[in-house]
């Protein structure tokens, strides 16, 4: 199924798809159950657009190349261009939106990758890499900084974050990308992880929500 972007009303967002930014180990306890060092500064790295897929409907994972993780996470649609030095204004009236999202992860393939010091995209770019859920508009959200974040499978819940316990905030997270890159109306980026992640399998039933916002029914399908 092709992706465009839409509010959670079934609006359809005009901006075409860009690149996902992701932004790794922004939770402490995350960092801490995979043994990750904390970072001093944000972790980077790109999804491309074609990793994405719609949560509606369901989704598809490997069944190829080892062990799949799901990841929650807060996704922010970008709706206005920002370049370099971005004030905290600036980058609030330029999101359009925030939705759960799940960042997908080859763990046996990064684990690999990691240990021969390599890049991470053939475990975190592949297609369907990137499910997202429809987007809440960007002034619905009153306080980025407490934004909460659930998943649940088969009826448990792996996954309660919420964007308090962030290392780097929403805001001077984005302010920080900007220092490297331009953002275009389009773009998404994917906030980190809580802990709890783990492996998905087929025909898992999960429940995706942006708590006081937006609730997701799908499968693995």
């Amino acid at each position: 199924m092709s992706y465009q972007h839409q509010y959670s009303d079934g609006t359809h967002i005009h901006f075409p798809l860009g690149k996902v930014v992701c932004i790794g180990r922004n939770y402490a306890e995350h960092a801490k159950e995979l043994n990750n060092p904390l970072p001093s500064e944000p972790l980077l790295f790109i999804k491309p657009g074609s990793c994405v897929v719609p949560l509606d409907g369901g989704f598809c994972i490997p069944q190829d190349r080892g062990v799949v993780h799901y990841e929650a996470e807060i996704a922010v649609l970008i709706g206005k261009p920002l370049s370099r030095n971005p004030s905290p204004e600036e980058i609030r009236d330029a999101i359009s939106g925030f939705a759960p999202a799940l960042d997908l992860t080859l763990r046996d393939v990064q684990a690999r990758l990691k240990e021969k010091g390599l890049p991470w995209e053939i475990a975190k770019a592949f297609d369907g890499a990137c499910v997202l859920a429809p987007f809440v508009p960007g002034d619905a959200v009153e306080d980025v900084t407490d934004l909460g974040i659930r998943l649940t499978i088969n009826g448990e819940v792996r996954q309660d974050g919420n964007s308090r316990d962030m290392l780097h905030p929403i805001l001077l997270m984005i302010q920080h990308v900007c220092g490297h890159f331009s953002l275009q109306a389009g773009d998404v980026l994917l906030t980190g992880t809580p802990a709890g992640v783990g492996p998905l399998n087929s025909g898992d039933e999960l429940v995706l929500e942006l708590l006081g916002h937006t609730r997701f029914d799908t499968r693995v399908v």
